[in-house]
């Protein structure tokens, strides 16, 4: 059975988060036959690398002990047949969780680890990123948050299958934000 690790960045997780509303869209219509895991970010004590941390995190991994929980995070991902991340279009981007969920799975020797010539190589099952957001506004081309995520499973995964799906507009004066979303779940196909 695939495994599909749903990233839920989304604020709001309730009916009233629209990226949430999209995200469980795609996992009805694309994962009925799928076991989903869900990583809810706002549940977690996540807090970003620092001296001390990753000292003792390149120690666990100079040794390869990666059974330290430290590495919960990396060893479920790179379990996952498919990776789904839900997060709202924050400042040209994403919510900072999603930089520090990132960071957690960027383990070298376990998702990844250079060849002889210092090329990255994946070591993870994942096959398939989907990004989805919403934004209150148009993306355009400052879709950062999601040219960030596929520049990052490309280059150090080798993931090279990608979707994106999102609800753009929503805020804007006079657009009709339930009518937006609808259009963008239809997408999903």
């Amino acid at each position: 059975m695939k495994t599909v690790l749903y990233v839920n960045a989304c604020v709001t997780r309730n009916v009233a988060s629209r990226t949430h509303r999209l995200a469980q869209a795609y996992l009805d219509k694309r994962c009925n036959d799928c076991r989903i895991e869900t990583v809810v970010l706002e549940q977690l004590s996540l807090t970003p690398l620092t001296g001390e941390g990753l000292a003792e995190r390149e120690e666990a991994i100079r040794t390869g002990d990666f059974s330290n929980p430290t590495f919960a995070l990396a060893r479920s991902f790179a379990a996952a047949d498919e990776v789904v991340i839900a997060a709202p279009y924050w400042d040209m981007s994403f919510p900072a969780l999603v930089k520090l969920y990132l960071e957690q799975l960027c383990v070298n020797r376990l998702t990844f680890q250079y060849d002889e010539t210092g090329r990255p190589r994946g070591l993870v099952n994942v096959k398939k990123v989907v990004y989805i957001t919403t934004s209150g506004g148009p993306i355009g081309e400052a879709n950062l948050g999601f040219d960030y995520v596929k520049a990052l499973f490309s280059k150090l995964f080798e993931v090279t299958d990608f979707a994106f799906f999102s609800a753009e507009g929503l805020d804007i004066y006079g657009n009709n934000p339930e009518a937006i979303l609808t259009a963008a779940i239809s997408k999903i196909d």
